[in-house]
């Protein structure tokens, strides 16, 4: 069975309230929990707190009558920036930096992240989100789930429920699905085999039900993939599971271009149109997503109807232009994303 097919049955049986078969069988699934525990007990978590985030940023664009845009992050330990040493490394500073800079406008962001939740642990974060009313909502969440043996139908009927309440409030949604677990040096074999075809799965199954319920993806697997484990020392922090600041910033890279098209920032280029290199079904979009990193996904639109449908993309922002580049700074480069 393809992935594209393993990810459309976990999405369907989470849809349809099925608690799902997952990927192993129960002597597979007693020996993963055993290694879990073995995996926790080497990770040596920080004990101090994350670095507090909230506030205002972007404040040199305020003017008379500008309200700032209100961001709303949402998630596990990643979310929240475990690993950063200052709020301005964590992922939501980096976001809204990312934003007012790109839209020239003051951000507001609030970081309701607990260090440790499972998407079943995100509806008091989603209740303090929803009394902001937010522009948009990331949610960064699944890792968890993984380490802890949630069955995928189950974690991703919770995301699909979050993110369709958020969007039914009138906030844009933005999901960075699962990252790849197959790279993290304290998780050993055979668990660490069996967390990359997880979390790659979890990812997928998490775009079609986030797609759904109407947000938009980014797919950060291969991203905290190939790259975290040619430099672990560089990308991860020193608990070995985290990513440091530096890994947080290409993270936060790949999820800032599409935040901002949400908002109306870096929109769609007036002359791209839907090509069949950029369209899918939703389980093959979610699929091809999961492999490669950066990879947006969204509802292609009114004209395919059901949401069934989906757009591949691969934005590029670039931060900085130079005398060669022939897109001033701040601009995006959409391009269709391939497989492989």
């Amino acid at each position: 069975m393809s992935r594209a097919s393993r990810a459309h049955r976990i999405a369907l049986a989470a849809a349809y309230g099925g608690g799902g078969l997952g990927l192993l069988g129960a002597a597979a699934t007693g020996l993963l929990f055993g290694e879990a525990q073995l995996a926790k007990w080497t990770i040596k978590v920080p004990d101090g707190p994350v670095p507090n985030c909230d506030g205002d940023y972007g404040t040199q664009f305020a003017a008379d009558g500008v309200e700032p845009l209100t961001v709303a992050v949402l998630g596990d330990s990643t979310a929240a920036g475990m690993g950063a040493e200052l709020p301005r490394q964590t992922p939501g500073a980096l976001l809204a930096n990312g934003l007012a800079d790109i839209l020239r406008r003051p951000v507001r962001l609030h970081c309701f992240a607990v260090v440790g939740a499972l998407t079943a642990d995100l509806y008091p974060q989603l209740n303090q989100a929803l009394e902001l009313q937010p522009d948009v909502a990331v949610v960064l969440v699944g890792a968890n789930d993984v380490t802890h043996v949630v069955r995928p139908p189950v974690s991703v009927r919770h995301l699909s429920r979050v993110v369709g309440q958020l969007a039914a409030a009138g906030s844009r949604v933005v999901v960075g699905t699962c990252p790849d677990l197959g790279t993290i040096r304290p998780i050993r074999q055979p668990l660490r085999w069996v967390c990359r075809r997880w979390s790659r799965e979890l990812a997928a199954a998490q775009t079609i039900a986030t797609v759904e319920a109407g947000g938009r993806t980014v797919s950060l697997g291969d991203l905290l993939g190939p790259e975290f484990l040619a430099a672990p020392e560089e990308l991860f922090s020193a608990d070995h599971f985290h990513p440091s600041p530096a890994g947080y910033a290409k993270a936060t890279a790949a999820l800032l271009p599409t935040v901002a098209s949400v908002l109306g920032g870096l929109g769609e280029p007036a002359e791209e149109k839907l090509t069949a290199a950029m369209l899918r079904s939703l389980p093959h979009a979610a699929a091809a997503a999961a492999d490669r990193a950066g990879t947006e996904v969204s509802a292609a639109g009114p004209t395919l109807a059901g949401g069934r449908w989906a757009q591949l993309r691969r934005r590029v922002r670039l931060l900085a232009a130079r005398p060669t580049d022939p897109h001033p700074p701040g601009t995006m480069v959409t391009e269709p994303a391939t497989e492989g």
